[in-house]
C-alpha cells in the first residue's frame, strides 16, 4: 500500500475521445513543434488525458494491458517525470505515478512500455490546456433550482441509438417499467428551451454512463465504465453539447456519480488489479451462493453507524463495506489507488465537461475518511464547486453531520457543502396530510424548520418534494392539487436549494403502486413520437396539470431574480387557526408565505406579523399578480398557498 497523496487515476478507452481512434503510425506535434509519431498501443490508460496547471501536479496512471507487469514505462517529455511504478496483483495492470511539472506545457508525448523480452508498445498521452481557471468552476447554490431527470424516461431525440448489440439488454419496451424505454442526452438537449421557460437553473440527470448490466441498466447506478457515456444515451460529443446548449441558457450541469460501488459487469470484475480492489473480494471470488453464483455479502444498511457512539465494530464493517445490492460490487477506498481512481475520475468529469456540480449517490454507504478526502481534493481545486451527497436519513442530526462546518463530537469533516434534505421533506407531507391540533398539521413543517439550529448553513442544504427513488409528491399527499401547491410553492421559499423531479410540474403519479421505482420514473409525456399528451406543448394536458405547470413556472421565474428568497433573512410564525406564515426579508424586498388549511374563508388579524414592518405596503400575489394593501385584516378565501411580494411586477 502506498499513501494516498492529492488526487488522481483515470481511463483512456471509454471515453470515445479520439485519442481511442489514433492509429499508430499518425503524426503529430508535440510541445516543442517537433513531429511524433503517434501510437495507442496498449489496451487501456485511465485517465485518457489531464491538464496541466492544476494545484497538485501529480497524476496515477492506471495501465491495463497484457502482461505490463513485466514492462518498464519511459516518458521524455518536458516537465513530465515518472515518480514511481506500481506493480499490481494482477500481472495487466501497472499504476504510473507521474509529476507534472508547473512549467509544463500542453501537448502530446509517447509512453513507451518496455518488456523484458524485448518487445517495446508505445500509447500516445495528452495533456491539455485548462478552459478556464479553476475559481470559475461555479456549483449550484440556492439561487438555483435544479431538474432531476431520468434520461432513460424523458425523451427520445435519438431512436437510432435506442439498441446497442455490444451491450447485454438489448431491448427497449415502453410497457415495462424495468425495462429501457430510449430515453436519451438528445432528448434532453431537445427541450432545454422547455426546461429555460419553466424557470430552471441547473439539470441533474441520473448517471449517464455505462451501464452494460444484463437488465434493469435504464436508471444508470450500476456503472460498467466510469469514463464512458453509455451509446445507447449517446456519445461523449453528445454531452459535450447538452453542457454548452445548458450553459449559453445559463444552465448549471450536474452530475450523478457513484462512489460507493460499480457495476457486476465492470470491464475490472473480469480480472480485479489488486486483492482488496473490491470489499468482500475474496468471499466472492472463491465461495458460491445456493444457486452456484458467486456469493456476495451485502450491506446492513445501517447507516447511523457512522454517528452512533455505541455501534459494534460488525455493523460498521457490514454498513460501509457490504456491497449496496448483489450486483454492486462495493468499491474499496482504503485501497490507496481505488480512491485515487474515484478521486482522478471525478476532477476529469469537472474539467471535461465545465460541471456545475456533482450529486454523490448513496454517501454514507463508502468509507467516511475517504468521502473526506474526495470532497477535499474537489473542493481545493475548485473552490467554488458545489457538491451534493445522499443521506436518506428523516433525523436532522445525522444530516447536518455530514455538512462542511458541522461540529462533530467525532472531529469528523466532511467537505460536503450540500447533504439532502429527506427531513424536512417528511415534515412536509405529515404536515399537510394531518390534521390540525396542537401536535399534528402545520406545526409539523414550523418545528421542522426550526431544526436549522442544528445545519451549518441550512441555505445550502437540497429540499425536494420527492425524487427518482421515492413516491412522487402528488402520490404522496393522495393526489389532492391544492396540497400538493402548498407543499412545492413552500419548499420553493425556504432558506434552501430545491430540486423538482422531472413531471412532478404535471401531477405525475404513482398511485396505482406507490413507491414502485418503474412507475415512479414513467415517461414524460411528448418525449416520444406519437405520445397522445405532450407536456411540452401542452397539447392533451388536463386543467389541473396545466394549472400545476404555469403554478411552479410563475414561483420558479419569479425566485431567479429574487435575493429575499436566495439570501434573505428568514422569519416564521408558530401556526395558529391553520394558517402558518413565513417570512424572506432581504433588503426592499419581503416575500410573505402563507399556507391556509382552512376550507371555509377566514380572516386574519395582521397585528400580530408587525415586526415585519408590513403595514401599508402594497403586496403582489406572485402567481396571480393580484395586489392587497396589507393593512389590519387578511380575508383568506379557500384552502391553499398565497405567495406574496413587496416588489412591483
Amino acid at each position: 500500500m502506498i499513501k494516498v497523496i492529492g488526487i488522481f487515476i483515470l481511463s483512456l478507452t471509454v471515453l470515445n475521445l479520439p485519442l481511442r481512434h489514433i492509429k499508430a503510425g499518425s503524426v503529430v506535434a508535440n510541445n516543442k513543434n517537433t513531429e511524433i509519431v503517434e501510437y495507442n498501443e496498449i489496451e487501456r490508460i485511465e485517465p485518457s488525458n489531464w491538464w496541466i496547471g492544476f494545484k497538485n501536479t501529480e497524476l496515477q496512471l492506471l495501465v491495463k494491458h497484457p502482461d505490463i507487469i513485466n514492462a518498464r514505462p519511459e516518458i521524455n517529455y518536458p516537465g513530465v517525470s515518472i515518480k514511481e511504478v506500481h506493480k499490481a496483483d494482477s500481472p495487466n495492470y501497472l499504476f504510473i505515478d507521474l509529476n507534472i511539472d508547473k512549467t509544463t506545457k500542453p501537448g502530446k508525448f509517447n509512453i513507451v512500455f518496455n518488456f523484458e523480452n524485448g518487445l517495446k508498445n508505445t500509447h500516445t498521452y495528452e495533456l491539455k490546456s485548462r478552459k478556464k481557471p479553476a475559481e470559475s468552476y461555479v456549483g449550484f447554490n440556492s439561487s438555483d433550482v435544479i431538474y432531476l431527470i431520468t434520461p432513460d424516461r424523458f425523451s427520445n431525440g435519438d431512436p437510432s441509438n435506442d439498441i446497442n448489440e455490444n451491450l447485454l439488454e438489448k431491448t427497449i419496451d415502453r410497457k415495462d417499467n424495468y425495462a429501457r424505454h430510449g430515453g436519451d442526452i438528445k432528448g434532453i438537449i431537445d427541450h432545454l428551451d422547455y426546461i429555460e421557460s419553466m424557470g430552471f437553473t441547473a439539470i441533474w440527470s441520473c448517471p449517464l454512463l455505462t451501464n452494460d448490466m444484463p437488465s434493469g441498466s435504464y436508471h444508470g447506478y450500476a456503472m460498467t465504465d466510469f469514463y464512458e457515456i453509455d451509446p445507447r444515451f449517446g456519445s461523449m460529443e453528445d454531452y459535450l453539447e447538452l453542457a454548452d446548449k445548458a450553459r449559453e441558457k445559463g444552465i448549471k450541469l450536474v452530475m450523478d456519480q457513484v462512489a460507493n460501488h460499480c457495476g457486476l459487469e465492470h470491464w475490472w470484475m473480469k480480472d480485479l488489479p489488486f486483492k482488496d480492489w473490491v470489499n468482500y473480494q475474496e468471499n466472492y471470488e472463491e465461495n458460491l451462493d445456493s444457486w452456484g453464483k458467486k456469493a456476495t455479502i451485502t450491506s446492513n444498511h445501517r447507516r447511523t453507524s457512522n454517528q452512533d457512539i455505541y455501534s459494534s465494530k460488525i455493523d460498521k464493517e457490514e454498513m460501509s463495506d457490504g456491497w449496496f445490492v448483489s450486483g454492486m460490487p462495493d468499491l474499496n477506498q482504503r485501497n490507496p489507488f481505488m480512491a485515487k481512481y474515484i478521486i482522478q475520475n471525478s476532477i476529469w468529469w469537472i474539467e471535461a465537461v465545465g460541471l456545475g456540480g456533482i450529486r454523490q449517490d448513496t454517501y454514507p454507504y463508502s468509507n467516511k475518511e475517504f468521502m473526506s478526502q474526495w470532497a477535499g481534493a474537489i473542493m481545493e481545486q475548485y473552490p467554488n464547486f458545489s457538491i451534493v451527497g445522499e443521506e436518506w436519513s428523516y433525523n436532522p442530526l445525522i444530516v447536518g453531520y455530514w455538512q462542511d462546518g458541522a461540529k462533530n463530537r467525532d472531529g469528523y469533516k466532511s467537505n460536503l457543502k450540500s447533504p439532502m434534505d429527506f427531513p424536512m421533506q417528511r415534515q412536509i407531507v405529515n404536515g399537510l396530510n394531518e390534521w390540525e391540533d396542537w401536535d399534528t398539521g402545520l406545526v409539523k413543517m414550523y418545528e421542522g424548520l426550526a431544526n436549522d439550529f442544528h445545519y451549518a448553513s441550512p441555505k445550502d442544504i437540497m429540499i425536494f418534494p420527492d425524487n427518482h427513488d421515492m413516491s412522487r409528491i402528488f402520490t404522496q399527499l393522495m393526489e389532492d392539487l391544492v396540497k400538493t401547491k402548498m407543499a412545492i410553492g413552500y419548499l420553493l421559499t425556504l432558506p434552501r436549494i430545491p430540486q423538482i423531479y422531472y413531471g412532478t410540474e404535471i401531477l405525475m403519479s404513482d398511485s396505482a403502486n406507490p413507491g414502485d421505482h418503474g412507475l415512479v420514473r414513467s415517461d414524460f409525456p411528448g418525449g416520444w413520437d406519437g405520445d397522445p399528451v405532450n407536456a411540452f406543448t401542452g397539447k392533451g394536458l388536463s386543467d389541473d396539470q396545466k394549472d400545476m405547470q404555469g403554478f411552479i413556472k410563475q414561483i420558479l421565474n419569479y425566485r431567479k431574480t429574487s435575493k429575499a428568497i436566495h439570501e434573505g433573512k428568514t422569519v416564521h410564525f408558530a401556526p395558529l387557526m391553520g394558517v402558518y406564515m413565513l417570512f424572506r426579508i432581504f433588503e426592499g424586498e419581503t416575500v410573505a408565505v402563507i399556507v391556509n388549511k382552512n376550507e371555509q374563508p377566514i380572516d386574519i388579524e395582521l397585528k400580530r406579523y408587525d415586526e415585519i414592518g408590513l403595514n401599508g405596503k402594497t403586496m403582489r400575489n406572485i402567481v396571480t399578480n393580484e395586489t392587497f394593501l396589507w393593512n389590519k385584516v387578511l380575508t383568506l378565501n379557500s384552502k391553499g398557498i398565497n405567495i406574496f411580494t413587496t416588489k412591483a411586477k
